[in-house]
């Protein structure tokens, strides 16, 4: 990722305890022409790898993977996000986002989180006996999340994309604020189709 981004932006290392896969923050004159307040975004980037089996529509995040509302009322509290619903077809839960849609870092760096997903699909190779021989890859989907003031705010995906995300692979029992969810690709397709891309290699 470091190697892309580096042909066309300014990169830099900036860690948190807990997050994406990989994660760095890009600067360019072109994100200040598209923002207006920074030239600066923090990419976040989860890997979902799938197989033939278990290839859907959807991604689980974990709670540590989604910008939320980010209130800051006081200095002295931080930033803290609103649970959002993670709506099914019979049950409903609350999903904790842990990550705040924008941080300000200790030079002054402004930077919005902007979260992805990758998807590699792979097939099962099987000889004439059925014994599986390889697993290449087949294709990749890419899918970006809107960040948490998009998601709960202003316009507000979430509330008007009801099911956009949705229980997840936990039960009752795991704590609350550690409970995953899956995000609809399909919806993320209805708020805007460049959401998600399919890569046939």
């Amino acid at each position: 990722m470091h190697r892309h981004f580096n042909a066309n932006f300014s990169v830099k290392d900036s860690g948190l305890p807990s997050g994406a896969d990989d994660r760095c923050i890009i600067s360019s004159e072109r994100i200040r022409q598209i923002l207006g307040i920074t030239d600066s975004v923090w990419v976040f980037i989860d890997i979902k790898s799938a197989g033939p089996r278990d290839d859907f529509d959807h991604a689980v995040m974990s709670p540590y993977q989604i910008s939320g509302s980010g209130k800051w009322l006081k200095t002295e509290d931080g930033v803290s996000n609103n649970p959002i619903k993670a709506k099914g077809k019979l049950v409903t839960h609350d999903f904790y986002c842990s990550l705040s849609p924008i941080y300000v870092l200790s030079d002054g760096t402004v930077a919005p989180l902007l979260t992805f997903v990758i998807k590699p699909v792979y097939r099962m190779l099987k000889d004439e006996h059925e014994k599986t021989i390889g697993q290449p890859l087949e294709k990749i989907k890419l899918a970006s999340i809107p960040n948490g003031i998009l998601l709960t705010q202003n316009p507000n995906y979430n509330r008007k994309y009801p099911g956009l995300f949705f229980p997840g692979k936990d039960d009752r029992s795991k704590d609350k604020k550690k409970m995953r969810a899956r995000i609809s690709f399909s919806l993320l397709r209805d708020i805007a189709d460049w959401r998600i891309k399919e890569l046939e290699v």
